[in-house]
């Protein structure tokens, strides 16, 4: 035991740290996949990574921690998410940075380059998907970059290319940056001025004596908990006087002279032809997020959508019914009496039959379906198109700039998009956007599985649900913005993603990466609640909680007694509650209004676990357990009155 901790102790002392850095959606957690041989979710789109992921590899026998980081515009810090990136830098002190440039963005990428290579850090350039610009007659030479930049420059022709060979052969021969890029004499005086002040516990003097000149307050507020009082006032008293004598902007001469430099490289690596660029792909893109033709796109992808989910996967669980589900069940049913074991394993709370069967054989068809679509949606880059064409509707409800991006993103994984939603400058959008997030937008597991209920009694009442859902979430976000004092609203600057054709092993990487997922987290929860709810009806206490409840699902609901089931799963897990749901309306036990109001109520009820503690980690623990509540308190509310509505106008 003791040697084992020794060698772990020698591990950790000659473990090295690789950080990934680089612009929002340039590649990061594909490199970080393919140095480390973990997987992390990649989309086409923004903000997929909102928190920083570390793992082992070995290069050439040296141990490496790499760190997987969210995107970095520069070290001037614009949003929360970028603070943690240099913070990681600055206290981590990484011994070699990979920096990802998509060579769609190779000028704003070069500007971050100028950045990083203030830090003194070796350094690694992974040129990402040089064949899209060679389509667009853009020819980038890597070899003059490299010769340029003092540092390796690795090609990858695509998103996809592995590329790991290339890489780590990269890191082997890596070295400190050999530029030669500087300020002009008067910025460098300063600089030196600024740097010669910093006491000696300071690293990266340059680095920071440049953002200390570029005025960054994020800056000044960590190195008042590092510097003494007196030696700080010091510091800013000469930091005044260096400006003081330099008319004019000095962030702006800085910045100025970093984009000749980058303009400089731009010219000397890259030549451009007329021609090339695919005219269907740019169209397709220009259409999805035009206000007249997008709306039907959207439509169309909703509904085919919905016809896949409905029909392919209906059809995957009629197959596994029929070998697996129906056999089990007769062969337990033929050598197994009616009494305990009977009912405890393919009973109306079976362990088989609502547990692992309904897992298995209902909800992971849908999920298979549902997930290689939102996959294909992901990687071609279209759901970043949806935040241009949703942007009246967001502005309605005091929602701007970054707002919106994490509402879209909610459709995929809540927990990612409020976690993205921190990073909001305005406390009131923040609030508005955790609180529509937990209401009712669905996670892609939930729409999927949504979708697959809907399909049992048609598409009709999936318009209903789904109706009523976005009306509630427009009147909750309009009402919340008229509640909540204004405050200054951000611009709305959005960064689009190249539509692109997804590659289909990627695609079907990310979507048995999901389902596998949902095998390991979920099933088990449906084995542990099928186990739960056969042991309380066994011991009554199911009964007792029903004729509890009775009042509000039965009365007001209009639902039958035994959708309290459904609310109780629902507090394990939607896909649980799901289940049920799907075993009820197959068995005749609710009818088409019933089963619309169990949709929305499951839906609005109980966010996900996850969800709940991102939500008290980003607006505090009282806050979060505020909207927690409050939601479910409105989604009781909201149901029974659509359930009145629907008896109203259709009858039943």
């Amino acid at each position: 035991m003791a040697e084992l901790e020794k060698k772990k102790e020698k591990e950790l002392a000659v473990r090295k740290k690789i950080a990934i850095v680089g612009l929002p959606n340039t590649g990061k957690s594909h490199i970080f996949n393919f140095c480390t041989g973990e997987y992390t979710l990649v989309a086409n789109y923004p903000h997929t990574t909102v928190e920083t992921k570390r793992t082992q590899c070995t290069v050439g026998g040296q141990i490496y921690e790499v760190i997987d980081t969210p995107g970095l515009h520069s070290l001037y810090i614009h949003s929360e998410e970028e603070i943690v990136v240099r913070d990681m830098l600055f206290s981590e002190k990484p011994d070699i940075i990979i920096q990802c440039i998509d060579a769609n963005q190779l000028k704003q990428s070069l500007i971050l380059t100028v950045d990083l290579f203030e830090l003194g850090i070796p350094m690694v350039i992974v040129l990402n998907a040089i064949n899209e610009t060679a389509h667009k007659g853009i020819h980038i030479n890597s070899d003059k970059l490299s010769q340029i930049l003092g540092i390796p420059v690795v090609e990858l022709l695509s998103l996809q290319d592995p590329g790991k060979e290339k890489i780590r052969k990269a890191i082997g021969r890596i070295t400190a940056a050999t530029t030669g890029f500087r300020y002009n004499d008067t910025i460098e005086k300063m600089i030196a001025e600024i740097t010669a002040a910093f006491p000696d516990t300071i690293n990266y003097k340059r680095k920071k004596a440049v953002l200390l000149l570029e005025n960054d307050h994020f800056l000044i507020s960590e190195l008042e908990k590092n510097i003494t009082d007196g030696k700080l006032s010091f510091i800013k008293r000469g930091i005044d006087r260096i400006k003081g004598d330099l008319s004019g902007d000095i962030g702006r001469v800085i910045m100025n002279q970093r984009d000749a430099w980058v303009d400089d490289i731009y010219e000397k690596s890259v030549k451009k032809q007329t021609g090339g660029q695919s005219r269907f792909l740019l169209v397709f893109a220009q259409l999805c997020r035009h206000p007249v033709f997008g709306i039907p796109i959207l439509l169309a992808i909703i509904f085919m959508t919905f016809f896949l989910v409905v029909h392919v996967a209906g059809f995957l669980e009629e197959r596994l019914s029929g070998y697996i589900v129906d056999p089990t069940t007769e062969y337990i049913s033929k050598y197994i009496p009616e009494g305990f074991w009977h009912d405890f394993l393919v009973g109306y709370y079976g362990v088989l039959t609502l547990g692992l069967f309904n897992a298995v054989c209902t909800v992971l068809p849908i999920l298979s379906v549902f997930f290689l679509i939102f996959g294909t949606l992901e990687d071609s880059g279209y759901i970043p198109n949806i935040t241009v064409l949703s942007k009246k509707i967001f502005d309605k409800m005091g929602l701007t700039g970054m707002s919106i991006m994490p509402l879209v993103l909610g459709f995929g994984c809540k927990t990612m998009a409020i976690l993205v939603a921190k990073g909001l400058r305005s406390k009131k959008e923040r609030f508005i956007v955790i609180y529509l997030l937990g209401f009712s937008i669905p996670c892609a597991a939930q729409l999927g599985i949504d979708m697959g209920i809907f399909g049992r009694i048609g598409i009709k009442a999936f318009l209903i649900g789904y109706g009523t859902l976005f009306f509630t979430e427009i009147c909750a976000g309009v009402i919340l913005n008229k509640l909540i004092k204004d405050e200054i609203k951000s611009d709305f600057i959005q960064e689009l993603p190249p539509i692109r054709i997804p590659d289909v092993r990627a695609l079907l990487t990310k979507t048995s990466y999901r389902l596998y997922w949902f095998l390991k987290e979920a099933v088990p929860v449906f084995i542990i609640a099928s186990v739960a709810l056969f042991f309380l009806d066994k011991a009554g206490i199911l009964t007792v909680i029903k004729n509890i409840l009775s009042p509000v699902v039965v009365n007001w609901l209009g639902l039958p007694r035994d959708v309290t089931d459904v609310l109780i799963l629902a507090f394990t897990r939607h896909e649980v509650a799901a289940g049920l749901t799907f075993k009820m309306i197959d068995a005749g036990m609710i009818n088409y209004i019933q089963c619309i109001v169990t949709v929305v109520i499951t839906t609005m009820f109980v966010p996900c676990f996850a969800s709940i503690v991102a939500m008290c980690k980003v607006m505090g623990v009282k806050t979060g357990i505020a909207i927690v509540l409050t939601i479910n308190i409105s989604s009781f509310v909201l149901a029974g009155i659509l359930h009145w509505v629907l008896v109203f106008a259709i009858g039943g």
